[in-house]
């Protein structure tokens, strides 16, 4: 049996918004705009993808699951994504992570990593 990761389904208050702040923030691009269901992709063929979806209850304790990103410079990319609409998150960090943790606008917690070492 073979398994293909088609996309992660993130519960969402309005889909279409923050369907397209991840998409922004990623610079991917959308493949489904409807109001239910967003979906971003890296590319329109390429997978996985993000897809939006609306849920009636909002967001309340954190997160069990969540996404890394590693850019060439964190700390660049950590104020570019404020500026976006992301906010820092305090999920009980002990504050010498290399990695900062932010959320989304619903709240949606990821991290920022620190470039590799090469």
């Amino acid at each position: 049996m073979t398994l293909e990761w088609e996309q992660v389904i993130v519960d969402s208050a309005d889909p279409e918004a923050l369907g397209r702040w991840w998409a922004e923030a990623l610079g991917w691009v959308v493949v489904n705009d409807e109001p239910e269901e967003y979906e971003i992709r890296p590319e329109k063929d390429r997978l996985p993808g993000l897809l939006f979806v609306r849920v009636p209850e909002t967001k309340t304790v954190k997160n069990r699951l969540h996404l890394d990103f590693r850019p060439e410079d964190r700390d660049a990319e950590v104020e570019r994504l404020l500026a976006l609409g992301a906010r820092h998150a305090d999920i009980g960090q002990r504050g010498d992570e290399s990695w900062v943790t932010l959320a989304d606008p619903e709240g949606n917690e990821f991290c920022v990593l620190a470039p590799r070492r090469r």
